[in-house]
């Protein structure tokens, strides 16, 4: 039996309240799908061009003000084998429910999830001290797991997500090495397990590399 099947009623309600920003998408331009449930939600064509955007004005805001900037990249754990056992549908649902618990405990109203790929998804966190980063990647973990969606093909039973955590002081104009570096911590999270978290502090060896300078 399917998670859809087993949880209909709680599908039905996650349906409902995208029925409910319906209007919002409308009133700002055309929907892309489902690609975007946070706070705050933007609309683009092309999704790679929304997350650098993101990137690219979290960034200037940061380095404007003088203040750190994080990075969050998210995986559904095992997702190629949650959509080999359970089929397009309810993998569609399964990111969709995932997607709000993100969101959903992000700390600040302006903050936003946004989806990458299949099942990732990138959370841009302008301001916010390394540790309260932190403490937001461990809301995410455990909001994730209160949901309690079946994942037969994951040894946790229920699905889970994996989180690399970049942070760092911008300068100048957007590097896109920032992206990268947490991508490869939330491949180092994957090779660990799953609902791992692993993070990269980039702002010691920028302090070392101005000095030098």
């Amino acid at each position: 039996m399917t998670v859809s099947a087993t949880a209909e009623p709680f599908w039905t309600r996650v349906r409902a309240a995208l029925g409910a920003l319906s209007p919002v998408r409308s009133e700002r331009g055309p929907a892309y799908g489902q690609a975007a449930i946070a706070r705050s939600i933007g609309i683009k064509p092309k999704l790679g061009q929304l997350i650098e955007d993101e990137l690219v004005h979290g960034w200037a805001n940061a380095a404007g003000r003088h203040v750190s900037l994080g990075l969050l990249v998210i995986e559904i754990d095992r997702s190629t084998d949650y959509f080999a056992a359970y089929g397009k549908q309810s993998t569609d649902d399964c990111v969709l429910a995932v997607m709000q618990a993100i969101t959903d405990v992000l700390p600040r109203s302006g903050d936003t999830c946004l989806r990458l790929g299949r099942a990732g998804f990138v959370v841009v966190l302008p301001d916010l001290p390394g540790l309260m980063a932190r403490a937001t990647a461990h809301k995410i973990t455990e909001a994730v797991r209160r949901l309690s969606l079946a994942h037969k093909e994951s040894h946790a039973g229920i699905v889970t997500v994996s989180l690399g955590l970049a942070v760092t002081n911008p300068r100048g104009s957007y590097d896109k090495k920032f992206f990268e570096a947490g991508a490869e911590a939330l491949k180092k999270a994957q090779r660990k397990g799953i609902g791992r978290l692993e993070a990269v502090d980039l702002r010691p060896a920028q302090q070392r590399k101005r000095k030098a300078a």
